[in-house]
């Protein structure tokens, strides 16, 4: 997934930046809200509710949720939870941005 942004006109909401509609934003919203109110971590079976459509759940909102390190898979337990990789990950990309301006 790309993520395009001005920086003149930044969305206060991190979803508006990450995701390119607005459905997906809200989908998007529900997923993380929904894996707090659960503790943090959700299995598959438990994601059922909020999936408007499989296929286009998984290609439009978790695998690229995956990608960018929103959202972490545990392989052994078999469930996803909420990671704090992209902000490592935007810090490394500023970090990388730091050197080549030097």
């Amino acid at each position: 997934m790309v993520i395009l942004f001005d920086q003149f006109n930044l969305p206060d909401d991190i979803y508006k930046v990450i995701f390119a509609t607005e459905q997906q934003e809200i989908v998007g919203k529900l997923l993380i809200q929904f894996i707090k109110d659960n503790g943090g971590e959700i299995g598959k079976t438990a994601m059922s509710p909020i999936s408007y459509n499989k296929r286009q759940f998984y290609d439009r909102i978790l695998t690229p949720m995956k990608s960018m390190g929103l959202v972490d898979y545990d392989l052994y337990k078999k469930t996803y939870k909420i990671s704090d990789k992209f902000n490592r990950l935007m810090i490394r990309i500023g970090l990388m941005w730091l050197r080549e301006i030097r």
